[in-house]
């Protein structure tokens, strides 16, 4: 396996390690065969993925394998020749990314998925947000870190650094963000209570139970949250296509709406 690089300030590389999360993409699953579906996964999908996963192998017969990751490291995995047969991204950009890269079918490709950003806080805490224009968020912190993914590279982060931005909060609290290589990681931190604040998805808030929701951002306060999937160019699987199509039909709906994301119209197809 090739580690991929993790853009993480000092303080949250020593969170995170300390933490026992591993700071790498594998290049490929030792354990998976030639027959079995590789799919590559942002890291808020796993409990949705891997429930709807286990229904279409029950159904198949066939064999599933995922590797959860944050989008970007996803994406140049594949660039670098990991040999995923799906691509199932938490934003457009990384898959825009693909696109251009030659690294997808771009017939095959589908916006599927929605999701809302919050702001989460350890079980019991008491702390408040009003998430309003002129947040003072620094205020609320004190002298303590808030957790998100990498602003510049992971979707969750790049989300929360735009919203923060709307509300004027940003340049509060950009010298003070405890940086993750992916949305699950920043979850953790606030989970074990190494961060007082943190920002995912409502998806990764409701998979913790550790963990509460403080407030929920406006829509219009960050671009809107878009799940594509895509098979990838170089894949040769056959029942990844099969996998695709359960994905988008109602048999998995129920799986990814359980955990709290919102299907989209298969009108969003190529979008």
């Amino acid at each position: 396996m090739h580690p991929a690089r993790c853009a993480l300030g000092g303080f949250t590389r020593g969170l995170v390690l300390g933490l026992g999360l591993a700071c790498f993409v594998p290049f490929g699953v030792a354990s998976a065969q030639a027959k079995d579906v590789l799919v590559f996964a942002a890291a808020s999908l796993k409990n949705a993925l891997d429930e709807a996963s286990a229904a279409w192998m029950r159904e198949s017969g066939k064999r599933v394998v995922a590797s959860y990751a944050a989008s970007n490291a996803l994406a140049k995995q594949i660039e670098a020749g990991a040999p995923a047969d799906l691509f199932f991204s938490a934003d457009l950009d990384w898959m825009v990314y693909a696109s251009s890269k030659g690294l997808i079918k771009p017939e095959s490709r589908i916006s599927l998925l929605g999701n809302s950003l919050v702001i989460i806080a350890p079980k019991g805490s008491t702390v408040q947000v009003e998430l309003k224009a002129g947040l003072d968020l620094a205020s609320v912190l004190g002298s303590n870190r808030l957790a998100m993914g990498h602003v510049d590279a992971v979707p969750a982060g790049k989300y929360g650094k735009a919203a923060l931005e709307h509300l004027g909060a940003w340049a509060g609290v950009k010298d003070r963000i405890a940086q993750t290589e992916n949305v699950r990681a920043a979850l953790l931190l606030v989970s074990r209570g190494e961060a007082p604040l943190g920002i995912v998805y409502k998806t990764d808030a409701a998979s913790d139970p550790n963990v509460d929701i403080v407030a929920t951002f406006p829509e219009g306060s960050h671009p809107p949250i878009v799940y594509p999937v895509t098979l990838t160019k170089d894949s040769n699987n056959p029942d990844a296509a099969s996998l695709l199509s359960f994905l988008r039909s109602d048999k998995a709906k129920p799986f990814f709406e359980k955990q709290g994301f919102t299907v989209l119209d298969k009108a969003g197809s190529g979008s």
